[in-house]
């Protein structure tokens, strides 16, 4: 296994356990929302040098959606999370 790899289990595991309360507790909306972030944050690093990478942008997009659905979720159900959850990841502005 590589270093990037260990890196980037130990960086999920951290965020399961920050916003899910236990490390296996990875359905909650505001987990799943946090490592859709993380991946999102990730390949926009990866478009500031391939700027022509269409494939990946279409992922990008998807993960985009799916985030929307989950927030969307989140809000109606229970705000206060929403709105909790929002603080943290610092979606809104």
């Amino acid at each position: 296994m590589s270093v990037k790899n260990t890196v980037k289990r130990t960086k999920i595991a951290d965020t399961v356990k920050k916003l899910g309360g236990t490390a296996s507790n990875t359905g909650t909306p505001e987990v799943q929302v946090a490592l859709i972030t993380n991946r999102i944050n990730e390949l926009n690093q990866h478009f500031t040098t391939h700027k022509k990478d269409f494939h990946s942008q279409r992922g990008l997009l998807k993960l985009v959606g799916q985030r929307r659905r989950l927030l969307t979720y989140l809000k109606n159900c229970d705000a206060k999370r929403y709105n909790q959850l929002i603080q943290t990841l610092e979606l809104r502005k």
